[in-house]
């Protein structure tokens, strides 16, 4: 069988998006693998299925796996593609400006900006409340006080840290550093990723607080590794930023692909501005089982 396939990237996060709108495919763990390969494969941080909605209140559904196979409930620069993958390729009537995606997280929605073209040039998407329960998190950690996990010792083979953790839907540990350039994303980050304390194991990111409107961010990603951007990482730092009086509510955070706008609103929702791109479209030739093993 041939299947077409587009190569997409948000702030240099990419992934490989396929239309699966027809509910044909089931790729395994190790087929998710060679996808995102980036010697044997067409290379991505995760890829990701265009499906029908099963709800009334989505127009789509998405299938989303990082690079390594696993599960990743939401992921911040691959909804953004998804948008723009449905609103360049024509799946969304060229007068809707918002598009509603079902997720494992629930149905989320983008408004969407265009270009003179009609194609989508910015993604405003609602990223819903933050998660700051531990158990729900989750995280076996405990606060030092208060309900939540907010710049809590934390020990590691390289010593302590403070650590603040919120849920966008998916688990993240968040650090403050003094430069975030400098930071020990490679040493420290897949230390905490699998530390007991989380229990679906954890993104971890690396802050530098630049002023009350401006973080300079580094993540270590899930079942990824570091990468250029992380959008559900730059909402979850901008929260945890708040929590320590550290930012405004309204901030740019900058990451090594480039700059996200994150807001948390008064009525407790996050909302992520960031752009979108397509690098490439192409079709592999794979058999007609491959897609089970």
């Amino acid at each position: 069988m041939e299947l077409a396939f587009v190569k997409m990237h948000g702030l240099g996060n990419d992934f490989v998006v396929i239309d699966d709108r027809a509910e044909e495919l089931d790729f395994s763990p190790e087929a998710v693998e060679w996808f995102c390969d980036r010697n044997f494969g067409i290379g991505a941080d995760g890829l990701m299925l265009v499906r029908p909605a099963t709800v009334d209140t989505a127009d789509f559904s998405w299938w989303f796996r990082n690079n390594d196979g696993s599960i990743a409930e939401m992921c911040g620069n691959g909804i953004r593609c998804f948008a723009k993958y449905v609103v360049d390729h024509g799946l969304v009537p060229v007068d809707q400006d918002v598009v509603r995606v079902e997720t494992a997280i629930g149905v989320l929605t983008i408004e969407v900006t265009r270009d003179e073209n009609g194609l989508l040039a910015l993604a405003t998407v609602d990223m819903g409340e933050p998660i700051l329960d531990p158990p729900a998190i989750p995280t076996t950690l405990s606060p030092v006080s208060g309900e939540a996990i907010v710049q809590v010792p934390f020990e590691t083979e390289f010593g302590t840290v403070e650590v603040t953790c919120v849920s966008m839907g998916n688990p993240h540990c968040v650090i403050f550093v003094e430069d975030a350039e400098d930071a020990p994303v490679h040493e420290l980050g897949p230390v905490i990723e699998t530390d007991p304390a989380f229990p679906r194991k954890t993104n971890v990111e690396f802050a530098e607080v630049v002023d009350s409107e401006h973080i300079r961010l580094r993540v270590w990603e899930r079942g990824v590794g570091e990468t250029l951007a992380c959008g559900t990482g730059a909402c979850a730092t901008t929260v945890a930023a708040v929590l320590c009086g550290l930012v405004n509510r309204d901030v740019t955070v900058e990451l090594p692909g480039g700059e996200l706008q994150i807001s948390w609103a008064q009525d407790g929702r996050v909302l992520m501005t960031g752009p979108a791109e397509e690098v490439f479209s192409g079709e592999l030739v794979i058999e007609d089982d491959a897609e089970d093993e």
